[in-house]
Formats: structure tokens, sequence, C-alpha cells
């Protein structure tokens, strides 16, 4: 029997693994430099020069790094990082986050639609397969689009996903009684696809949260919307990744769950 080549091996954890090579393949496994985004993805805080455990979570706040740090991680990995476009003053909540950070070793390595609409581990893909979704095809930039594998009614639908993300949903039957079944998914807020979603024949959208100027927009179209929570729609992309930055290096990792109810 021969070795396995050393691409097939995860390196130990107790060794640890390089920083830059962690986000070299994060970088090129996201295919970070193809998103145009307000979000400053890839590394944005440079913290110990190996990585021996990370932590994911959806937001970046004092109370996520803490608890990073607690864990005993040296990589964060988000979804919503520290810098968006413009720079920031280092002061108040700001600084304690870098402060925290960087007394403790802690890098942060942030991506947003480059997870969203990552094909194997985005918050979308992971979604629609959890949902079962068939044909399941990129749709609305960084969304997904299909078919379930039977129709639901639209009550029975929006209970599966409150299981599936532990949120109470907020429904709006914009299709007068239409059950589910032509399904498209956007994670976060995605109220602004409704009408995209409308037009490509879609019964039903499923996003996080809701926005006042496109409330009315469900009901004249004829399209039920299903509103799962920004923060529980968006947990999904980096508990995957975490996962498969075990498989490929042999890190531990450790999801920490801050709800909002947002």
């Amino acid at each position: 029997m021969t070795d396995p080549t050393p691409q097939d091996t995860p390196t130990p954890a107790k060794r640890g693994v390089p920083l830059t090579e962690l986000t070299a393949w994060l970088d090129t496994y996201l295919r970070t430099a193809d998103f145009k985004d307000w979000s400053n993805n890839g590394l944005q805080v440079e913290g110990n020069s190996v990585v021996t455990r990370v932590a994911a979570s959806v937001d970046t706040s004092e109370r996520s790094i803490e608890d990073a740090i607690a864990s005993g991680a040296n990589l964060m990995i988000v979804h919503h990082g520290l810098f968006w476009n413009k720079p920031l003053m280092v002061t108040g909540p700001h600084r304690r986050r870098l402060q925290a950070a960087l007394d403790a070793g802690l890098s942060i390595y942030a991506s947003h639609l480059p997870l969203d609409a990552h094909p194997e581990v985005g918050n979308n893909a992971m979604m629609a397969f959890a949902l079962s979704l068939q044909n399941a095809r990129p749709a609305f930039g960084i969304g997904q689009m299909g078919e379930l594998p039977y129709e639901l009614t639209l009550q029975d639908f929006a209970e599966r996903v409150q299981k599936l993300t532990g949120e109470i949903c907020l429904v709006h039957g914009g299709g007068g009684g239409t059950g589910v079944h032509r399904l498209g998914i956007v994670s976060g807020s995605g109220a602004e696809y409704i009408t995209q979603a409308a037009e490509l024949g879609l019964d039903t959208l499923l996003t996080g949260e809701p926005e006042h100027k496109h409330f009315h927009d469900a009901f004249e179209l004829g399209i039920n919307v299903v509103y799962a929570g920004h923060y529980e729609t968006e947990t999904f992309g980096v508990r995957a990744l975490a996962a498969r930055l075990e498989e490929q290096f042999g890190l531990p990792w450790q999801f920490l769950h801050l709800p909002t109810g947002l």
C-alpha cells in the first residue's frame, strides 16, 4: 500500500499551519479577487504566524473576538468583518476590537459576497442542499434557485425553514395561497430581489431580512417571501468553510453562535 500523497494528508493540528499558507488557500478557494464588494475581503487582521485552531463567526464584535480568544483560536473566520470600504478611525469599540485581537495574536479573515456565492460552502448553496433543492443553480448574483422535490404549503415550508435555522420566520404570502415549489434563495438582505424572482417564474423567495420599501412588491407581483433572519441565513457558510479547513489542514474549529435576532 502506497503512502498518501502530501495533498491527501492533513497537517496535524498540533504542528499548526502557516497563516500565509492558509490565507493563500482561502483567497484561491473562495475566488476572493473575483468579487466587487464593499467588504474588504481577505485577511483583515494579521495575528500569529502559525494557526493551530479556528473560530467561525457571522459577525465581528468585541464579544465574538473575546469568545474566539477564549476558545484558543488564533484565526477567526467571519462573514461580516471589521472594515467596509472607507477607513475607520481606531477609536471606541473599533479600537477595542483591534486591540484585543492584536494583543492575543488573533488573525481575522473576512469573506462577505464570496462566501454568499460559493458553490460548495456558500450560505446559499448550503441552504439549497439542506432544503434538498433540485436542479440548484446560481441566481441573483450570489444566490441559488431550483425546485423542491415536491410542493409544500407555504406554512409547511416556513416551518421547515424554522426547524433548519431556529429562527421564527416572517412570512409574506404574496402568492395568494400558492404553494412552494420553485424557490429562490438569497442569504442576508435579499428583499431587493423580489422583482427578479417573480420575473424568473419562482413562486417563493427565501431570504434574510425585510425592507419596508419592498413590502408591497411581493403582493403586487404575486410571489411568496419567507424572511428567516439575516443572521440565521448566514451561519451556514462560516461553519461549512471552517469544516472545510479542518478537512484540508486538520485544524480543529468552533462555531461562535451569537444571534442578533435580526
